[in-house]
C-alpha cells in the first residue's frame, strides 16, 4: 500500500515520557505503548514493547524459515496470528524484566498492521485504534478498563475523565492478562488511522479527533498531540497517524 504516515509524542506535564511507539511503514506496521510502573519503569515495558513487536516483523519479514514460540491459531489469519505472538513475545519479555529490575513495570499497546488490502488491529489496556472513513470517525478498539466493564454491563457512569477509576486497566503486558484483542478490516483508499495513548484522547473529543484527521498526517499528528497539551493534558501524550493513499 501506499502510505503516509506520521508521529508525535510529548511528556505533557510528567517528569518523564512512558510512551513509546514505532512506525514502520516498509512493514506496514505501527505500534503505540503507554508504560506502567513508576519512574523508570514504564518508559522501559513501553520501548521493550514496541521494540519486540518491530523485531518480530522485521524477522518474519527477512526469514522465511523463522520459528514461533506460539502455536498458530487456525482461526485467525497469518497477520493476526504473527500480531498476537508478537505482543506476547513482548509480554514475555517484560515479565524477564520484572523479575529483576521494576517490579510493577507494565504497558498498554497498541498495533496496526496495513498488508493485503486488510487492516490488523490488535490491543491490550486502554491505548486505541480509530479509523476516519469519508468523514464518519469510528473508535476500532474497546478499552481494557473497569470502566468500560461496567459501561457494558449497563452501569450509569459520569463521563470517563470524571469517573476516580477511569484509568484503571484490566489487561496490560505485564499484568497475567495480556493476550491481544484482535480486529481484521478492509481497507479503503484514504482511511485514516490514528493510534493514540490515553493522554490524547482525554483531552479530545471524538468531533476534535475527526476534525484534525481531515488533514494530512504531517498537519493533523502534531495538532493533535499540540491541542491536547493546550487543553490541560498532563499525561504523557503520543499519536501515530497513518492515511491510506493507494492499494
Amino acid at each position: 500500500m501506499q502510505l503516509q504516515t506520521m508521529a508525535a509524542t510529548h511528556q505533557g506535564r510528567r517528569g518523564n515520557n512512558e510512551d513509546a511507539y514505532a512506525t514502520r511503514p516498509e512493514l506496514g506496521l505501527f505500534v503505540v505503548a503507554d508504560g506502567m510502573g513508576g519512574y523508570d519503569g514504564g518508559e522501559v515495558a513501553s520501548r521493550l514493547a514496541v521494540d519486540t513487536i518491530g523485531e518480530f516483523f522485521q524477522r518474519n519479514a527477512t526469514d522465511g524459515e523463522a520459528t514461533w514460540p506460539y502455536a498458530m491459531d487456525r482461526e485467525l489469519s497469518f497477520v493476526q496470528n504473527m500480531l498476537a505472538v508478537a505482543v506476547r513475545v513482548a509480554h514475555d519479555g517484560i515479565c524477564r524484566q520484572k523479575r529483576t529490575r521494576f517490579p510493577q513495570m507494565g504497558t498498554t499497546v497498541a498495533a496496526l498492521v496495513l498488508a493485503g488490502g486488510i487492516a490488523t488491529i490488535g490491543h491490550v489496556g486502554d491505548s486505541r485504534v480509530y479509523r476516519l472513513r469519508d468523514g464518519a470517525l469510528e473508535r476500532m478498539t474497546r478499552d481494557h478498563s473497569l470502566y468500560e466493564e461496567l459501561l457494558a454491563s449497563g452501569a450509569d457512569l459520569p463521563a470517563r475523565g470524571a469517573c476516580g477509576f477511569g484509568n484503571v486497566i484490566t489487561r496490560a503486558l505485564g499484568m497475567e492478562t495480556a493476550l491481544a484483542e484482535l480486529r481484521a478490516e478492509a481497507v479503503r483508499p484514504g482511511d485514516t488511522y490514528l493510534l493514540c495513548t490515553d493522554g490524547l484522547l482525554e483531552q479530545l473529543s471524538d468531533e476534535a479527533i475527526g476534525e484534525a484527521l481531515a488533514e494530512t498526517p504531517e498537519t493533523s499528528c502534531p495538532a493533535l498531540v499540540h491541542r491536547a497539551y493546550e487543553a490541560g493534558g498532563r499525561d504523557n501524550i503520543t499519536a501515530v497517524v497513518t492515511r491510506v493513499i493507494a492499494l
